[in-house]
C-alpha cells in the first residue's frame, strides 16, 4: 500500500521536523491539502507552505485542491512543486479540460469524488486519470469518521478502471487507521491518505509502515 501521510495533521510549529519523519519513512508521498473556505467550510495552507515544504523533501507531493476554480492554480502548484495535482470533480465544470491542463504542466492528474457523488460520474475521464480519490469524510476538517459506504465505492471504482482498461490508482482519503486502511486495501486501493493516524502516533514512522504494510 502507497501511503500518503497528510501534514494538515502535522505539528505547524515544527512543519519541518515531521516532514522529516515522512521523509525517511516508507511514505510514497507527502500530501498537501488546500482548502479555500468555499469549497469546503475551512482554510488551510498557501502555496507559499507548500513550496517551504518540496525544498525539505524528496518525496513526491501529492496535491490536493479543495478550492472552487481550481484550473486558476495549475501553474502555481506546478511551481511550487507539485508532483500529483487532483481536484474535485465537483468544483469542475469543464473537468476534461482541466485534467488536460494538469498533464500538460507535467503533474500527473487527480480526481476526487466526494462521498454523495458517484464513481460512474468519472466513466468519461477515467483514461485521463492517474489518481481517483475517493473522499471517506466529506472534506474540510481532519480527525472525522470513515464512512463505511467508502469500500462498496473503491470496489466500483477498481471495475471500472478494469472495464476500460484505465491505468488510475484509487486512493481513499479520511478517517484511515490501520482497521479503515485494512477494509480498503482488501476492496483494492492502492492509496491511502492518513493525517491524524499518522501524527498522533508517537511514533509516527511506525504508524506509516503499519499502513504500508496492508
Amino acid at each position: 500500500m502507497i501511503v500518503s501521510p497528510s501534514i494538515l495533521s502535522a505539528n505547524f510549529g515544527y512543519l519541518a521536523k515531521d516532514v522529516e519523519i515522512i521523509d525517511n519513512s516508507e511514505a510514497g508521498y507527502v500530501h498537501i491539502d488546500v482548502m479555500d473556505g468555499v469549497f469546503v467550510p475551512n482554510i488551510t495552507f498557501a502555496f507559499p507552505i507548500m513550496k517551504a515544504v518540496k525544498e525539505v523533501t524528496d518525496k513526491p507531493l501529492d496535491v490536493h485542491l479543495m478550492i472552487v476554480e481550481p484550473q486558476n492554480f495549475i501553474k502555481e502548484v506546478k511551481k511550487c512543486g507539485g508532483d500529483i495535482m487532483t481536484v474535485h470533480y465537483e468544483a469542475c465544470t469543464h473537468l476534461h479540460r482541466v485534467i488536460q491542463q494538469i498533464k500538460a504542466e507535467g503533474m500527473k492528474a487527480g480526481v476526487a469524488i466526494n462521498p454523495a457523488t458517484p464513481v460512474a460520474m468519472l466513466t468519461e475521464v477515467i483514461n485521463d486519470l492517474d489518481v481517483v480519490c475517493v473522499m471517506s469524510v466529506n472534506p474540510g476538517f481532519a480527525a472525522q469518521k470513515f464512512i463505511g459506504n467508502t469500500v462498496n465505492k473503491v470496489k466500483e471504482l477498481k471495475m471500472l478502471i478494469e472495464q476500460k482498461g484505465a491505468h488510475a490508482l484509487s486512493e481513499v482519503d479520511g478517517g484511515i487507521n490501520a482497521e479503515t486502511g485494512r477494509l480498503v486495501a482488501e476492496a483494492g486501493a492502492d492509496i491511502v491518505v492518513a493525517g491524524n493516524y499518522v501524527f498522533s502516533d508517537s511514533d509516527p514512522k511506525s504508524a506509516i509502515s503499519r499502513l504500508h504494510s496492508l
